[in-house]
């Protein structure tokens, strides 16, 4: 019989929820206010008959009930447990949240990191292979991307700024778009940009004409004192050889809380 390493396996059921402990808090926290405010219903109609009970009308004839402090020396024991429960909801969001700035942070710092390496390499290869072979390389990524996603598959947004067929190698979209277009839209976001600092990708995308992207569109952009955005094209062909101009970064956007 294969013996169980327990201790083995309690240290990976321990990873796992540690590594889920936002999730899990913020499941608790929602639980437990919903629990509060069930507990706090469930304990008012006791209270009204306490404080019935301590209601009534005197000898001549005077309505009289406990005021505010009497109520609440009458009633505060009633809700001791919904007070707790929405006590400890409040402490797991506010850990939750904790942990997800915590995990935000790291993130940032990591893509950071990885971006930095990633221009030194691009950098690199310039100095080492040149210009030209660099952009042979560019041409070969185009159009290796322009087969993974073909131009058939796909929606063509009509953007009425030009006829010639473009594909944005970010998001993977093709659109209709001209290359006077693209570069009047890029020397708008880096005027912007002198006087706003930071511009997102979705500021980019509505100059063009293309649709914001909801999850990632305003969190991805560039920043004026990491340098101005600039554009790169390849000139391509479809499966039915119509001319593609396929559109991408020198500078590719960066995560606005990497900074």
């Amino acid at each position: 019989m294969q013996k169980i390493n327990w201790k083995s396996g309690m240290q990976t059921l321990g990873n796992r929820i540690q590594k889920k402990s936002p999730e899990i808090l913020t499941g608790i926290g929602i639980a437990g206010m919903i629990t509060t405010v069930f507990l706090a219903v469930k304990a008012t109609p006791k209270a009204m008959r306490l404080i019935a009970e301590n209601s009534g009308v005197s000898n001549l004839g005077i309505a009289y009930a406990p005021g505010k402090r009497e109520t609440v020396k009458l009633c505060w024991k009633m809700y001791i447990p919904a007070a707790v429960t929405g006590t400890v909801s409040i402490a797991c969001l506010i850990f939750a949240s904790s942990a997800n700035g915590r995990r935000n942070a790291a993130l940032a710092v990591a893509y950071e990191l990885s971006e930095t390496a990633f221009k030194e390499y691009r950098d690199k290869v310039v100095e080492t292979v040149g210009e030209k072979k660099e952009q042979a390389v560019q041409d070969a990524v185009a159009k290796e991307q322009m087969r993974k996603n073909p131009v058939e598959n796909r929606e063509i947004i009509l953007t009425n700024n030009g006829d010639t067929l473009c594909l944005d190698m970010l998001s993977g979209r093709y659109f209709k778009s001209s290359v006077d277009k693209l570069k009047r839209a890029e020397t708008e976001l880096n005027r912007q940009m002198n006087s706003e600092t930071y511009v997102s990708l979705n500021d980019f995308y509505y100059l063009i004409g293309l649709p914001s992207l909801q999850l990632i569109g305003d969190k991805l952009g560039w920043n004026g004192n990491k340098g101005h955005m600039s554009l790169r094209f390849s000139a391509q062909l479809t499966e039915d050889e119509t001319p593609c101009l396929v559109m991408g970064y020198w500078a590719e956007p960066y995560y606005k809380y990497a900074d």
